[in-house]
């Protein structure tokens, strides 16, 4: 079960870290892109978290003849959200930390760009820009930075391990 777990974790946060850093260049490359971030940034997780099904059904099938109790499906794939969370998390640490030391400040200002694109009002912009510059405050703390992003993509994990578990847990059937 570790191997399994170990395994396909590392290959979902090696999946969804390299797509976290390809993704924040095809932004700063393409302003417009940035529309877009929630559906590609979901959707990766998603595709990535999607070996937590893989690894629960593995491991049902080889390891326990075909059965599997919902409490320990969820085990393995809440663990294997895990270790893909706090992959991602440390990539975004890292990426933040050396090439993205300005998201902050391009953050910004794509937000203020966009909103004047669309002709937002004077009290809209101001709005914006307080929340932004709230949240630039908070990500100054690399503790509330690691722990957001962390909740970017750990609720997805569980979302599909309690999919997965649900789907893929068989009881022992009894001789007649």
């Amino acid at each position: 079960m570790k191997k399994i777990i170990l395994i396909n974790g590392l290959i979902a946060g090696a999946l969804v870290s390299l797509m976290l850093l390809i993704t924040q260049y095809i932004f700063r490359a393409n302003d417009t892109t940035l529309d877009y971030g929630m559906l590609i940034g979901f959707s990766t997780m998603i595709i990535s978290l999607s070996l937590i099904f893989v690894a629960v059904k593995t491991y049902r099938d080889r390891h326990q003849n075909g059965v599997i109790t919902f409490g320990k499906a969820f085990q393995i794939g809440i663990l294997l959200a895990v270790i893909a969370s706090f992959m991602y998390a440390t990539t975004w640490e890292i990426y933040f930390n050396t090439a993205g030391s300005d998201f902050v400040a391009w953050y910004t200002k794509a937000q203020m760009d966009k909103l004047v694109q669309e002709g937002a009002s004077e009290a809209e912009l101001t709005e914006m820009k307080t929340s932004l510059d709230s949240m630039a405050t908070i990500y100054q703390n690399p503790l509330m930075r690691f722990s957001m992003t962390l909740m970017e993509i750990f609720p997805v994990g569980l979302i599909i391990t309690l999919i997965s578990a649900g789907l893929l847990r068989k009881k022992e059937v009894l001789p007649a």
